[in-house]
């Protein structure tokens, strides 16, 4: 899917999750957790020249990140900031 759609088109992939558990895949019955847990999530971008910042990401966050990355204007009513790292 990379090779064939994002690189060819000259796009950026960006993988995440609004949660995570995969440290407890399994309940103290041997059952699937289906609960949330408050671990971190990974953010993923497919491009090496673009670098996320580290601190304070927040799901929140993803939305401003993906405007920024296709040249869109943040709207006000989402009040935090693209997590993609500004060259100074």
């Amino acid at each position: 899917i990379h090779d064939e759609f994002v690189l060819k088109h000259n796009g950026v992939m960006l993988i995440t999750a609004d949660h995570g558990n995969a440290e407890i895949m399994l309940d103290q019955n041997n059952q699937i957790n289906k609960k949330h847990t408050t671990s971190p999530v990974y953010i993923i971008v497919t491009d090496s020249n673009l670098k996320l910042k580290q601190k304070d990401a927040a799901i929140a966050k993803v939305a401003p990140t993906i405007l920024d990355l296709m040249g869109l204007e943040v709207p006000s009513e989402m009040n935090l900031e693209s997590m993609i790292e500004k060259n100074i």
